[in-house]
């Protein structure tokens, strides 16, 4: 397929961080936001509703793109039974840490990537581990202070200083604890013709 007859590639997200990663595909795209519901339904686990969520996004803005690629993406932090959404304020922050501490997490990141000339939606969901170190209230301080993670689930951020708070991170790709699993999704691309680089 050459680059003139290629289908449009839309991310359905306003993350800096997902648009961050999709841009080192090399491929142009555009952005926009899905605004959904993203609260978890009833007896729902953690991969379901990122699952979920991630086709709902891409979905909900299907149809300003007909013809298109249409990216959702979504993630859901679990700490024993507990998801963790994203903290919004310092102190939740403050709380969540604090309940991590010493503790493994796993984030289910969920990926669709919705083909609107088919209406078929290859979907998955990349776990990925995190084991916390046992730091001190001071360390979560002097931390939230430097990076102010607050728009992410977990508040810390493993592509920046959060790092300082792991003990250990393990997983099959390590993009998709940043929010965008992107081998799943060059997998995905070649299927529906639109490899990266142009060659598979």
């Amino acid at each position: 397929m050459t680059e003139s007859n290629q289908p449009q590639l839309v991310l359905a997200s306003t993350s800096p961080y997902r648009k961050e990663l999709l841009q080192r595909l090399g491929l142009p795209f555009e952005v926009a936001g899905p605004h959904i519901d993203e609260t978890p339904l009833p007896g729902e686990g953690p991969a379901e509703t990122a699952d979920r969520l991630a086709v709902q996004k891409a979905r909900a803005v299907a149809a300003k793109f007909p013809g298109a690629l249409i990216i959702g993406s979504d993630q859901v932090a679990l700490l024993g039974d507990e998801q963790l959404g994203k903290p919004g304020t310092h102190d939740r922050a403050v709380l969540q840490l604090q309940k991590m501490r010493g503790k493994t997490l796993t984030f289910h990141t969920a990926l669709a990537l919705l083909d609107t000339r088919t209406d078929s939606c290859q979907q998955i969901v990349v776990p990925y581990h995190i084991k916390m170190r046992d730091y001190s209230d001071e360390l979560i301080e002097a931390y939230l202070r430097a990076e102010q993670p607050y728009n992410c689930a977990g508040s810390a951020k493993t592509e920046g200083m959060g790092v300082i708070l792991m003990e250990w991170m393990r997983g099959d790709d390590p993009s998709a604890i940043i929010g965008l699993p992107l081998m799943a999704l060059t997998d995905m691309l070649i299927k529906v013709g639109m490899p990266p680089l142009g060659v598979a």
